[in-house]
C-alpha cells in the first residue's frame, strides 16, 4: 500500500487533528530522547496542545536548560553591542586618520607652491633662506646627476667607437684595403705641415683620390691652390 503525502496545512477535522497531534507529539519526544542519548546533547522540548495541555522533555533539568538558554542569549546580545561599539571606534579612528592625511597633503601642496616661487608673500626671512638653501641643494643634486649622465654617455660612445673601429679593420682586411691611421692631435701652427716654411706662397699640390676596391679603383687628380 502506497502511503499518501500529507499536505502541510491545518487539518479541519477535529478528530483527525487530535490523532495526528498525539502521533507526531510522541514521535517528536522520541526523537528528542534519541538525540540526547546518541549525541550526548542537552535537549529541552516544550509542547502545548491546542487545548493548552503541557508536554515536555528535558535530558537533564528543564529549569537549568532554560537558564542556560537565557544566559546564552544575553551573551549574544552583549557581544553584538560590543561589536557595534568596536565598529564605531574603528570608524572614528579612520576619520581622524583621514583628517590628518588631508592636513599633510595641504602642507605639501603649500610647500610645493613655495618651491615653484608662488605664495611667498607670507614667508619670513628665515623661511625664504631655508627655501633658498633647499633649492641650492636641489640644483647641486641635479648638476651632479647631469654630469654622471654625461660621463655615462661618453663611455658608451667610446665603446661604440671601439666596436666601429674593430668592424672597420675587419672590413679592410677582408677587402685587402690598407687601414689608414688618423692622427690623434694636429699642430696648431699651419706652417709646420708645409715642406718649405720660408716660402710665402703655397704651390699647387696634386692629390690622388682612389675610389672603389683595389682592382677597380678610379684615379682622380685634384689640384689645390
Amino acid at each position: 500500500m502506497v502511503r499518501g503525502k500529507t499536505q502541510m496545512r491545518r487539518i479541519e477535522n477535529a478528530t483527525s487533528r487530535q490523532v495526528t497531534f498525539s502521533k507526531r507529539r510522541n514521535e517528536l519526544l522520541k526523537k528528542a530522547f534519541e538525540l540526547s542519548v546518541l549525541c550526548d546533547a542537552e535537549v529541552a522540548l516544550i509542547i502545548f496542545s491546542p487545548s493548552g495541555k503541557l508536554y515536555e522533555y528535558a535530558s537533564s533539568s528543564m529549569r537549568e536548560t532554560i537558564e542556560r538558554y537565557q544566559r546564552h542569549m544575553k551573551n549574544v546580545e552583549t557581544r553584538s553591542g560590543g561589536s557595534d561599539e568596536i565598529v564605531d571606534q574603528n570608524a572614528q579612528h579612520f576619520k581622524r586618520e583621514a583628517e590628518t592625511l588631508a592636513k599633510k597633503i595641504e602642507l605639501l601642496e603649500a610647500s610645493k607652491r613655495k618651491l615653484m616661487g608662488e605664495g611667498l608673500g607670507s614667508c619670513t626671512v628665515e623661511e625664504l633662506q631655508q627655501l633658498e638653501q633647499q633649492l641650492e641643494r636641489s640644483v647641486a643634486n641635479v648638476r651632479a646627476r647631469k654630469s654622471q649622465v654625461f660621463n655615462e654617455q661618453v663611455e658608451q660612445l667610446k665603446e661604440k667607437e671601439k666596436l666601429l673601429a674593430a668592424e672597420n679593420a675587419m672590413l679592410c682586411e677582408k677587402h685587402g684595403v690598407e687601414l689608414m691611421e688618423i692622427p690623434e692631435e694636429e699642430s696648431d701652427d699651419p706652417t709646420e705641415a708645409l715642406p718649405n716654411a720660408e716660402s710665402s706662397e703655397i704651390s699647387d699640390v696634386e692629390t690622388e683620390l682612389f675610389i672603389g676596391p683595389p682592382e677597380g679603383r678610379i684615379k682622380r687628380v685634384i689640384l689645390q691652390n
